[in-house]
């Protein structure tokens, strides 16, 4: 183990110092200020998106690059806190901070899928299909469990049979009408995931 004296290692931080100082000062070699660096994300195109891991809601910036070719499709390329959102203020935690992971990750579900009672296996659906299956199966529920009056015969119009889910990336504008539309339906189960 080397020992140094106070005075030595006075000497070697005083010199350390004064050589940095002198290279932000311009009296560095011409060799390396030679050399232009392109800032990453230079020619990207930014889209605000909120986070869909948890409830909270913090808002993220998301980096997406192509050539502006015919067949050329945009991919993400960096994803970092929105500094102007008042959730996050430009922090994310782990998770948020690994999206980019999430977005290339080859184990994405990217379209609806079906698998029929009893089966083992996953059968991809297309949307329309997706929906107007969901459509059917909550109008059939609906009309069959439906409640117009209580035991009273006061009117209550409820629908206690399904509940319903709003997503964590739901501002509070979707929220609000995500509400009045499960309201409007009769649901009183409904709860939003985020708190924006």
């Amino acid at each position: 183990m080397v020992q140094f004296s106070r005075r030595q290692f006075m000497k070697v931080t005083g010199s350390t110092l004064a050589g940095s100082s002198l290279a932000l000062m311009g009296f560095s070699p011409t060799a390396a200020l030679a050399e232009v660096r392109q800032f990453k994300l230079a020619a990207t195109t930014v889209t605000r998106q909120t986070c869909t891991y948890c409830s909270v809601g913090c808002g993220i910036l998301m980096y997406s690059l192509s050539d502006g070719a015919k067949n050329a499709k945009l991919s993400v390329i960096h994803v970092e806190g929105d500094p102007d959102h008042p959730v996050n203020r430009g922090t994310l935690c782990p998770k948020g901070a690994s999206l980019l992971d999430f977005v290339h990750s080859p184990h994405r579900l990217k379209y609806p899928e079906y698998r029929a009672p009893g089966s083992n296996e996953w059968k991809r659906m297309s949307w329309d299909e997706a929906l107007t299956r969901i459509t059917k199966l909550l109008k059939d529920d609906r009309d069959a469990n439906f409640v117009e009056q209580n035991d009273k015969g006061q009117t209550v119009n409820r629908w206690l049979t399904t509940g319903m889910l709003a997503a964590s990336a739901s501002s509070n504008e979707a929220g609000y009408v995500t509400h009045k539309v499960a309201r409007s339906w009769g649901l009183l189960a409904l709860d939003n995931q985020a708190r924006v």
